[in-house]
C-alpha cells in the first residue's frame, strides 16, 4: 500500500482533532472507531473481507503500513474468521496514541506540551496542514449536501464518524440537525463500513454478546438489517468498559 494516501484510521483521527484546543472529541470511544478503521483499510486494501458479522483474512500479504500489518497479523493468528465486535471490543489501549505520534511523524501534526491545573503535564496535537483536514470535512460535507452516493472510503469514514459520535462535533446544535442525520444515513453506503460502524455502536452499548441477525442480501449486509442505533440524538452511548476509558490529549 502507498503512502501517498492517507489511511482511514488517519482521517478519522485527524476528523477528530479539533483545531482549538488540541484535543481530540469523542476520546473514550475514538479507540473503538480507529480499530474499526484499520478493519475497512484492510477490506479497502483486499486483505480482508467480511464474512456474515465476522471477518476473514483472505490475503495475508503485509500492506507496508506497519500498525496495518499488525492488525493483519494478528487476524490472521486467530485462523478462524473473528466477529467484528468482537475485535473492535478487544484491549486497544494506545492506539490513538499511537496514530498521533504517526501523524506527528508524518508532519501533520505536531505536538505541544503543557499542564493542566500548573501540575499535571499534558500533550495537545495541532494540525500542521490544515488543508488536509479541510479536505477531508469536505468529503463528508459533499456527500450530505449533494446526497449523491459517496466512494467506498467516504461512506466509511462517515460511518464511523457517526459510529464515535462525531456528529455534534462536526455539526453542532439545532442547524446542524438535519446533517446529523444525513451524516449516519451514509452509512448504508458502505457494508464493510456499515458493518464495522454498528460493532463499534454495539460495544459501546454493551450487546457485544449477541450475534448480529441481518435479513440483508449478500454483498448488502448490516446497514440495512437494523437500522443504526442512535442514543442521545446521534451520540453513542460511552463505552462500559475502562480499558477504553483512557485518554490520550486530554
Amino acid at each position: 500500500m502507498g503512502r501517498s494516501r492517507r489511511t482511514l484510521p488517519e482521517e478519522l483521527l485527524l476528523l477528530a482533532l479539533d483545531p482549538a484546543t488540541g484535543t481530540t472529541a469523542q476520546p473514550q470511544s475514538l479507540d473503538l472507531g480507529l480499530a474499526g478503521a484499520q478493519l475497512v483499510e484492510l477490506a479497502l486494501a483486499g486483505r480482508i473481507a467480511p464474512d456474515g458479522d465476522r471477518i476473514a483474512v483472505v490475503v495475508p500479504r503485509p500492506t507496508g503500513d506497519p500498525t496495518l500489518d499488525s492488525a493483519l497479523e494478528l487476524l490472521r493468528r486467530r485462523g478462524a474468521p473473528v466477529r467484528a465486535v468482537h475485535w473492535i471490543g478487544g484491549p486497544r489501549l494506545g492506539l490513538r496514541q499511537t496514530y498521533l505520534s504517526h501523524l506527528e511523524r508524518c508532519g501533520m501534526v505536531h505536538a505541544v506540551a503543557g499542564q493542566m491545573c500548573g501540575v499535571l503535564p499534558t500533550t495537545r496535537y495541532q494540525a500542521t496542514d490544515t488543508e488536509i483536514s479541510r479536505e477531508i470535512r469536505a468529503r463528508l460535507d459533499s456527500a450530505i449536501r449533494t446526497g449523491v452516493p459517496p466512494d467506498p472510503r467516504t461512506a466509511a469514514l462517515a460511518a464511523l464518524a457517526h459510529a464515535v459520535g462525531l456528529g455534534k462535533h462536526l455539526y453542532p446544535g439545532n442547524e446542524g440537525r438535519s446533517s446529523r442525520s444525513r451524516l449516519r444515513d451514509l452509512i448504508r453506503h458502505d457494508p464493510m463500513g456499515g458493518l464495522v460502524a454498528h460493532a463499534v455502536m454495539d460495544v459501546q452499548n454493551g450487546v457485544a454478546a449477541q450475534p448480529r441477525r441481518s435479513s440483508a442480501p449478500a454483498g448488502r449486509q448490516a446497514p440495512g438489517g437494523r437500522g443504526a442505533p442512535e442514543p442521545a440524538r446521534g451520540v453513542p452511548a460511552q463505552p462500559r468498559r475502562g480499558s477504553m476509558a483512557r485518554a490520550v490529549a486530554h
